[in-house]
């Protein structure tokens, strides 16, 4: 994770030092192995074998659980029209089965959920840091988010991977 040390040692009181270099490894390499997904999967909470899950199951609470997140945001006018495309673009997302486009997207749908829900203060380079300390939880899943490289060349099944870890930690925050 390309973290500030201080958001690197709020995550080590959270997490073990071979969750962090999984995290690592999954996001600066070709590294696409179970052993990383599945403990990435462990740091969202999932046991066990993180393939073996339904992935229907899974996209629609992510989908289920994000858009009520969503709609309950209470926003400012000017973001209004921002919500409403956020909602049609998880529509889009979670009915797309093309892996590589849908990474792109599910990034783009996070950061700005997530500007909905935090303002103004997601764009400051301390908000790793503020989130971990109101939410550790969701802290390291922004610190997972934010690690994932934009664009990317990886193969589709590392976009799913990829995309399907983080819709986990959503459905079921």
């Amino acid at each position: 994770m390309a973290l500030t040390q201080k958001v690197k040692t709020l995550i080590e009181e959270f997490i073990d030092n071979e969750t962090i270099g999984a995290v690592e490894k999954f996001a600066d390499t070709a590294d696409n192995a179970a052993g990383s997904v599945n403990k990435i999967a462990a740091m969202f909470g999932y046991s066990g074998d993180f393939a073996s899950q339904d992935e229907q199951k899974l996209i629609l609470s992510f989908k289920k659980n994000l858009k009520l997140l969503i709609e309950k945001t209470w926003v400012e006018k000017s973001d209004v029209a921002l919500k409403e495309q956020i909602l049609f673009k998880l529509e889009t997302l979670c009915s797309d089965s093309e892996w590589t486009k849908s990474y792109v997207d599910f990034l783009l749908i996070l950061n700005d959920a997530v500007y909905l829900m935090f303002g103004q203060q997601t764009k400051s380079e301390d908000f790793g840091e503020y989130s971990l300390r109101i939410d550790p939880e969701f802290g390291i899943f922004w610190a997972y988010v934010k690690s994932l490289p934009q664009p990317t060349d990886w193969p589709v099944e590392k976009c799913r991977n990829a995309v399907l870890l983080g819709m986990y930690f959503l459905a079921n925050y």
